[in-house]
């Protein structure tokens, strides 16, 4: 009987991410979330102006002995978070740059929009919209009406002026330095008082202007105090939803 051929093994594809192998056996769940939360302190440890980094570096950055260090840098290298020099430095690798670009590819605006909406509406129980800039004009993109019978009217993709109104000023704060969150009192309507901040992507620019509408009779001292902080949280969380450092809101504060 004629014996078999063994088949030549195939070549397999390499892909872009490797698939995870299954995780080691550890004495324990608490063991294996602290080294994940260790793992993720050294990556951080890791700063935008930094060259590579020795082991002595990072253990010192990261508050971890060298031979923890050592050991959880072997395992990012091996799956590409972190890259190690012949020279024994270390840097960051490049399986962070393909999951860079897959949150880009896979952001949403409105996934982090229409949550903070319902908040803010929740909250004050006002209106609450989000605002994008066109050219030299700003358009509503995204809308809750308050719950209360009393309330501007308004519809998602209508278009306004920009610098005029909170939301039109919001968008241009960073340039003209206007203090944050803007706040306005029948600026476009006279009926109507609003509140709005800008939020910023990761590219630093502005994505848009979210903020509350409320109408002026009912705009007094409370709803004022309750809401301007509400919308400068709303802002800054979104803002770190996209990717964005929000320091040059934080810097307009009011």
């Amino acid at each position: 009987m004629a014996k078999r051929m063994p088949r030549p093994a195939e070549t397999p594809t390499e892909p872009l991410l490797r698939e995870v192998p299954p995780p080691a056996q550890v004495s324990g769940v608490g063991d294996s979330v602290r080294a994940v939360d260790r793992a993720l302190v050294i990556l951080r440890a890791f700063r935008e102006d930094d060259g590579p980094l020795p082991l002595t570096e990072i253990s010192r950055r990261a508050g971890l002995n060298m031979t923890t260090a050592l050991r959880l840098l072997g395992t990012l290298e091996g799956h590409g978070f972190v890259k190690r020099l012949p020279a024994g430095g270390y840097l960051l690798g490049p399986t962070l740059l393909l999951l860079g670009d897959l949150f880009r590819r896979s952001l949403r605006l409105e996934h982090h929009v229409m949550p903070a909406l319902e908040r803010l509406r929740a909250e004050s129980r006002e209106s609450a919209a989000f605002f994008v800039r066109e050219g030299e004009q700003r358009r509503c993109v995204f809308r809750l009406d308050s719950p209360q019978i009393v309330r501007e009217v308004a519809h998602v993709g209508e278009a306004q002026p920009l610098g005029r109104g909170a939301h039109g000023r919001s968008l241009v704060a960073l340039d003209t330095h206007e203090p944050l969150p803007v706040v306005t009192r029948g600026e476009r309507l006279p009926q109507i008082a609003a509140i709005a901040c800008p939020v910023l992507n990761a590219a630093g620019e502005v994505a848009g202007s979210i903020g509350i509408s409320v109408p002026l009779y009912r705009f007094d001292a409370g709803i004022e105090a309750l809401c301007v902080p509400l919308v400068m949280r709303e802002a800054v969380a979104m803002t770190r939803d996209l990717g964005g450092d929000p320091t040059p809101l934080e810097r307009l504060r009011r």
